[in-house]
């Protein structure tokens, strides 16, 4: 395993520095690193880092959302108010939707079968969406219209509602019925994720309040390792109430993060905020080369044409469901065309759950896992491209408005 850690670090950082020299987005050079070393070419990562491939991914994805969330105001949140909540789910229809009515048509599957399709290929990537957010939220660009934080608060919940719809598609797929307790987990896990996190926040704000009061003074480091304990807890929470009541691991912890900004000084908050962001160099690394790895490059060659022009056909509807969300809104049409591009990326959702109709024993398996693949390897690059290609040239900083 340590051999393997060293080939993703050392690799994965070399091949992103090139695609960087090369005006490339560096997740490009990571993805590539993952698809070379991982089971599928060369097959140099050892079995047991591929056995907690998911769980590192993990780990990765809650270290930046703790840092989206430290970065996070609500105030600007509470001012975006419509558009967001309807850029956590009207995108993914719109792109379902899509898949429902032309997958049959390029690919010959059934209504049903496309749908399952849809719910796959519908999530938005928060692994490549969030730390690009971060970065305009910090670089002040877009946020005088508080876009950056729509655009990650949407992408958040995109990921639960998507997954139940998947879980409720491929039931259906499978012979069973849909039930409306499924479809009412979804704001119930989105709300109870956000209130638990609220809570656990408020909680260890005391906590840290509570030992300073006492003359105990403990280091930022050593807070980083309490939240980011905390946090995992949080994860696991959410398989330990599983089939008892619907909560977010995900949301609660930006939850928590937000809560913590609120409640801690200015300057706790920015040093937390800012050693979170140097872990995220380091998990960084891992979340995009075991993402690439996870990816099987052989059931690309079956697909052809058809898989392509779906996909492409999808983005267009998924397009038409994110300027649906920004009807009524001050934005310009340049910043309407960057929340479009920032809702491309699509990448560990598909990665996790591309396999699962194929394991289930679906007709559609094989297709679906296909499109899955190749859908991350065309939007992946395309999106954090087209988001930091995009950034300078359709938002506004603050200094540029000064």
């Amino acid at each position: 395993m340590l051999t393997s850690l060293a080939f993703i670090f050392l690799l994965g950082l070399a091949m992103a520095a090139l695609c960087q020299k090369l005006r490339l987005p560096r997740i490009i050079g990571m993805l590539a690193t993952g698809i070379l070393l991982g089971p599928c070419v060369f097959g140099v990562l050892d079995a047991s880092i591929l056995s907690v491939s998911a769980d590192l991914r993990k780990l990765a994805l809650v270290i930046i959302l703790l840092k989206a969330g430290l970065s996070l105001d609500l105030n600007d949140l509470k001012r975006v108010g419509r558009p967001a909540i309807l850029m956590s789910c009207l995108p993914a229809a719109c792109e379902i939707v899509g898949y429902v009515l032309l997958a049959p048509c390029f690919l010959g599957i059934t209504r049903l079968e496309a749908a399952v399709m849809g719910a796959v290929l519908a999530a938005v990537s928060p692994a490549v969406v969030v730390p690009r957010m971060v970065q305009l939220m910090e670089s002040g660009r877009g946020t005088d219209k508080s876009i950056p934080q729509m655009v990650l608060a949407g992408a958040s919940c995109d990921d639960i509602i998507v997954i139940v719809l998947f879980t409720t598609f491929l039931h259906m797929a499978q012979g069973g019925e849909a039930n409306a307790s499924d479809f009412l987990s979804i704001p119930a896990s989105i709300v109870l994720g956000a209130a638990l996190g609220a809570f656990v926040g408020w909680l260890l704000s005391r906590f840290f309040e509570t030992v300073y009061a006492h003359r105990h003074c403990i280091r930022n480091s050593m807070k980083v390792i309490i939240v980011l304990g905390v946090s995992l807890l949080l994860i696991a929470a959410e398989e330990w109430l599983e089939g008892i009541v619907p909560v977010s691991g995900l949301l609660a912890i930006v939850g928590m993060a937000c809560l913590l900004k609120m409640k801690c000084t200015p300057f706790v908050a920015q040093r937390l905020s800012e050693k979170f962001g140097k872990l995220w160099l380091a998990a960084e690394v891992i979340l995009f080369v075991l993402v690439g790895a996870a990816v099987d490059i052989r059931y690309m060659a079956g697909v052809g044409l058809a898989a392509l022009g779906m996909i492409f056909s999808a983005l267009l509807f998924r397009a038409v469901g994110v300027c649906l969300c920004l009807l009524r809104t001050p934005l310009t049409a340049k910043e309407r065309l960057f929340c479009v591009f920032a809702y491309l990326p699509k990448a560990t959702v598909q990665a996790a759950i591309g396999s699962v109709p194929l394991a289930a024993g679906l007709p559609c398996g094989s297709v679906v896992l296909s499109v899955a693949v190749l859908g991350i390897v065309i939007t992946a690059p395309l999106g954090a491209f087209l988001i930091d290609a995009g950034a300078p040239r359709l938002l506004a900083s603050e200094e540029e408005k000064l």
